[in-house]
């Protein structure tokens, strides 16, 4: 029941227009590559073990796994250190003095010996069977530049149960991959479920030290800028651990969108020149963070915390962003909202309305998401 109501959700918010190809899954048969998995730790040491021994229990893959040690502070060196003693497959660098993160992830994108390479921070995991998953795609796909899954997200001790049984492959053009995501702004990918070519790695070149926060969305952007993207579907590739000291949770909305559009300005500054119609993109792409700002502003009025978030800072960022927002419908709610013209929160059926659609375009783009990747 819950295999049929999945499949109609996912036909019902398939994006319109694709191009992607979707195909079976095959097995890597006698094929064995050798995939890279390279684990960045500062401060993360009591997650290591766990961690390390998801990569250790992939079957059907040749691994060839490094642990890189930021000049940690609270003795995850020292762990770092003895992990080799485990399994010889286990290499690690230790830092003498903080690089960064950003600095940290770009030595980790060239260590790599294996034709692919996955990047796993070390309080996430990988699910059973994840590697040799993609690894089929990409080797049934040579196009295939980027291929990722959907992670499950959870916090605690106890791992959720993982779907382990891939039941479809879904081949998206690059380009075509990057429209869509230039028109819902997200950044689809959290990292750990995402595996890269190593030969297309190495054309990449390192993350931007100007972009902290957005450095990964800029990166699949520009895998997607240069090969195809492959996504598989039906099984989880990764798992995600919340918990308050992940980079995500620790900066608002309004640092996020600012860090999203980085991200986009970057690319269509910097690989245009790969990207037909790249001008008209860039404006799709500066609409949607201008909406998804202004959406924020009135999501605010609507839970009632007009008082405590950046209205108005909000406000000039979609309008630098996209000065037609304010032919909007949005920046007139917002207007009426600043104002004063509107009820109060619980019986202004407009502002209701729109939290209502907010919400539901939310839970869309999630099963959109976990259906189709982008």
């Amino acid at each position: 029941m819950l295999s049929t109501l999945g499949t109609l959700l996912g036909r019902a918010v398939w994006p319109r227009n694709t191009r992607a190809i979707v195909t079976s899954p095959r097995s890597l048969g006698d094929r064995c590559p050798t995939v890279s998995v390279i684990v960045p730790c500062y401060n993360y040491g009591h997650y290591l073990p766990q961690c390390v021994q998801s990569i250790l229990d992939q079957q059907g893959v040749g691994l060839d796994v490094v642990v890189i040690d930021d000049a940690s502070t609270d003795g995850s060196a020292e762990i770092v250190r003895g992990l080799p003693e485990l399994d010889p497959r286990i290499r690690v660098i230790c830092h003498a003095t903080n690089q960064g993160h950003i600095a940290t992830i770009n030595e980790a994108l060239t260590v790599g010996d294996g034709d692919y390479t996955v990047l796993l921070s070390a309080d996430d995991l990988l699910t059973p069977g994840c590697l040799a998953r993609s690894a089929a795609l990409m080797e049934e796909y040579p196009s295939v530049g980027l291929a990722y899954g959907f992670p499950i997200v959870f916090s605690g001790a106890e791992l959720p149960p993982a779907r382990t049984v891939a039941t479809r492959w879904l081949i998206w053009p690059g380009h075509n991959w990057l429209s869509n995501i230039c028109k819902t702004g997200r950044n689809v990918l959290r990292s750990p479920e995402a595996m890269v070519r190593t030969s297309i790695l190495r054309q990449l070149g390192q993350g931007s030290p100007e972009l902290p926060h957005s450095a990964d969305f800029e990166f699949w952007m520009r895998a997607a800028a240069i090969c195809d993207v492959g996504y598989v579907g039906g099984a989880d590739q990764a798992y995600y651990r919340a918990h308050e000291n992940n980079m995500h949770y620790s900066y608002g909305l309004l640092d996020d969108v600012t860090a999203r559009l980085g991200a986009f300005d970057a690319i269509f500054a910097e690989r245009a020149h790969l990207l037909p119609e790249a001008s008209e993109l860039r404006c799709v792409a500066h609409r949607t963070m201008a909406r998804d700002a202004l959406g924020h502003a009135i999501g605010a009025y609507a839970r009632g915390a007009a008082d405590s978030e950046p209205i108005a800072d909000f406000a000039a960022f979609a309008v630098d962003t996209w000065p037609d927002i304010k032919n909007s419908s949005e920046w007139r709610t917002l207007c009426r909202l600043r104002d004063g013209k509107a009820g109060k929160s619980g019986r202004d059926l407009s502002l209701t309305a729109r939290a209502t659609a907010r919400n539901l375009r939310y839970s869309v783009l999630w099963w959109r998401q976990r259906w189709t990747g982008v």
